[in-house]
């Protein structure tokens, strides 16, 4: 379905749902993190880009208070929210994300007195492709532009992530946002976490030969839930332990030092993969400005599958199924992206192999009587805006 055609579909479900037209039509993507997983919250670097699967709203302006919410992807009916009503944490439906936005720009003094919107997203949920972020960024995006807000894309992004941290009660970093707040098409994002420093950095797979296939384990995963919480803490005890700010302040060729400083095997390995995630950020940034090959970023996603399987302990057995079969089938690199326990894997393959290698993947999730994977592949996409 191309962008025009899946708006005027939101706008027409808006004027049937509410009886009007939508003042407009926003989209905002979800993203596939090519490097750089669990540094954001550590204040490291990041690489993700966006996808062309998108959350959709449509949306306008109400002056009563009153917050009114549907979606096309889920079953019931109009959600209807006080704008003075909503709570922290109150909400474990769906309706946390959109409402937590709405929460989020009033706690930051601006003047949003209520909403009519309807969503609907091709983005699949609980895959590590940042679902929840894009409904985030679709809504702020809107009431930004509707009530003249005038906030920048890296403002919004903060906003949805104090949405996702605070209101929904998810500790989630600022990268899923970011991405899909400020990507450009054709480009990774280079994302400096600490500061929100941003740098395109062009990614022409097709043009190389290339491709990079998502593999969606069908594996659903939660941030909300405990594991992700433990990871950040961990990472947070380790920097306090090491007298740093982040993890990020970790110097790389200080890293044996530091981690003979720390008693704990578990702080260990979690500060082990953060330093080590942020020197392959680097190496992948610098492979890719230097005009080498893009081939050679492969190895590097591979190293960084390990660390995140065996030092960050976020994998599982199809994730790990994904990458070895890949590799096994000739693939350049592999690894799982997002948040882990579940989700996605990225595998970088020479085009012409692309076909086989997901038939392998396919044969092998049958053969370990894993759900079928879905696999498609992805090209680097605009982040929000509007259209319509």
């Amino acid at each position: 379905m191309s962008e025009a055609v899946a708006a005027s579909v939101v706008a027409e479900g808006f004027k049937e749902l509410y009886g009007a037209e939508p003042e407009g039509v926003w989209a905002a993507p979800g993203r596939v993190n090519l490097i750089g997983e669990h540094t954001d919250y550590n204040d490291g670097f990041v690489m993700p880009f966006a996808l062309p699967h998108t959350a959709v709203a449509a949306v306008s302006r109400r002056t009563d208070g009153v917050l009114r919410l549907h979606s096309a992807d889920i079953d019931g009916g109009v959600v209807e929210l006080g704008v003075e009503a909503l709570v922290p944490e109150s909400d474990r439906s769906w309706t946390a994300y959109p409402a937590g936005v709405v929460w989020a720009l009033r706690e930051a003094g601006h003047a949003v007195t209520g909403a009519d919107i309807h969503l609907a997203s091709t983005v699949p949920t609980g895959a590590g492709l940042s679902s929840s972020a894009a409904l985030e960024v679709v809504v702020a995006l809107a009431l930004n532009d509707l009530y003249e807000l005038g906030l920048r894309g890296w403002q919004l992004a903060r906003l949805c992530q104090r949405a996702e941290n605070v209101y929904v009660g998810a500790p989630t970093g600022i990268m899923d946002q970011t991405a899909s707040a400020c990507c450009e098409a054709g480009h990774a994002l280079f994302l400096d976490t600490r500061d929100l420093s941003q740098r395109q950095i062009p990614l022409d797979l097709a043009a190389e030969g290339l491709r990079l296939l998502v593999v969606d384990t069908q594996v659903k995963h939660a941030h909300s839930n405990g594991e992700y919480g433990k990871r950040r803490a961990g990472c947070e005890l380790g920097a306090e332990l090491l007298g740093v700010e982040a993890l990020r302040d970790v110097r790389y060729e200080d890293l044996d030092a530091s981690l003979a400083r720390l008693e704990d095997e578990e702080i260990r390995r979690l500060v082990r993969h953060v330093v080590t995630e942020d020197e392959r950020v680097e190496r992948v940034v610098s492979l890719m400005t230097s005009g080498g090959d893009t081939r050679a970023i492969g190895p590097i996603l591979t190293e960084g599958h390990a660390s995140l399987r065996d030092d960050f302990r976020i994998s599982c057995p199809e994730l790990d199924l994904v990458v070895d079969t890949g590799l096994a089938a000739g693939a350049l690199g592999a690894r799982m992206t997002g948040g882990g326990f579940g989700g996605s894997a990225i595998v970088l393959t020479e085009a012409g192999d692309a076909d086989a290698i997901t038939k392998a993947v396919e044969e092998a999730f049958a053969a370990a009587g894993f759900t079928a994977p879905r696999v498609f592949s992805a090209v680097p996409s605009a982040g929000a805006r509007r259209v319509g």
